[in-house]
């Protein structure tokens, strides 16, 4: 990753937080595009302070993924500044938890304009930047719940499936610009307090302990590595195998 450029959406906190500090610590100039102000810069701040010189570097570009504009104008800074984009991961998402009898049409079509609409654009804006400097490697954020759901949760689910089908047709569609792209479909990763989890609750996995941020930033690092060139349009399911395992309510 030495000196390349890799943007991280959402990456102020979490699982993108973790992909940028690993991205930056492999040598990547790492673009923090973060909707949260506050977090964004206390990711760049932290990110710089942590990896001390360059060629790492972090450097934030407050993003709101609903808003076009505001991809087209982040993608220009980054441009702009290193005149290169190496990577993309696609992690930004929000989720609305509803009743499908309640859901509204506001909260459907914010959780689809940020999550799936908000990677497509990403995905496209960067990959006119990508084949011109002969190619680049793109890794959207999916989710388990493409696979299976928990009641309520129709829009997240819907916009994650989303994303594992736009990762295969993108694959298809820019993979003669040398530019591969793939998803990573986490399960439970706990972004909060690991020791206040209870026994009941690693037992859920065939790995037998729930899911660190990192765990998914090390995933990253492998579908990013152009030594995996043969690797594309694949689905990466990181989940401690709990979509495998059988359980049963008592």
């Amino acid at each position: 990753m030495k000196e390349r450029v890799a943007i991280i959406t959402g990456s102020g906190r979490g699982i993108g937080r973790a992909v940028a500090e690993k991205f930056a610590g492999e040598g990547a100039r790492v673009v923090i595009a973060e909707k949260d102000e506050s977090a964004g810069r206390e990711a760049e701040t932290g990110i710089n302070a942590r990896v001390g010189s360059t060629p790492a570097e972090a450097f934030f570009v407050r993003t709101d993924l609903a808003r076009p504009e505001d991809i087209e104008r982040m993608v220009a800074a980054v441009v702009e500044r290193y005149g290169r984009i190496d990577v993309l991961v696609n992690n930004a998402g929000i989720g609305r938890s509803a009743s499908p009898y309640d859901l509204t049409l506001e909260a459907w079509d914010e959780v689809i304009a940020v999550n799936l609409r908000g990677a497509f654009l990403c995905a496209r804006t960067v990959a006119r930047v990508m084949r011109e400097n002969g190619g680049g490697s793109i890794v959207n954020i999916a989710s388990t719940r493409a696979l299976m759901s928990e009641p309520n949760t129709e829009a997240y689910s819907a916009s994650k499936g989303g994303i594992v089908s736009l990762t295969h047709g993108l694959a298809a569609s820019l993979g003669p610009d040398g530019i591969r792209v793939n998803c990573i479909s986490p399960g439970w990763i706990c972004t909060g307090d690991y020791d206040a989890l209870t026994e009941a609750d690693h037992h859920m996995h065939l790995s037998g302990r729930v899911g660190r941020p990192d765990d998914i930033a090390r995933a990253c690092l492998f579908l990013c590595d152009p030594a995996n060139g043969f690797v594309t349009g694949a689905n990466l399911i990181v989940d401690g195998g709990m979509t495998r395992k059988m359980m049963y309510d008592a």
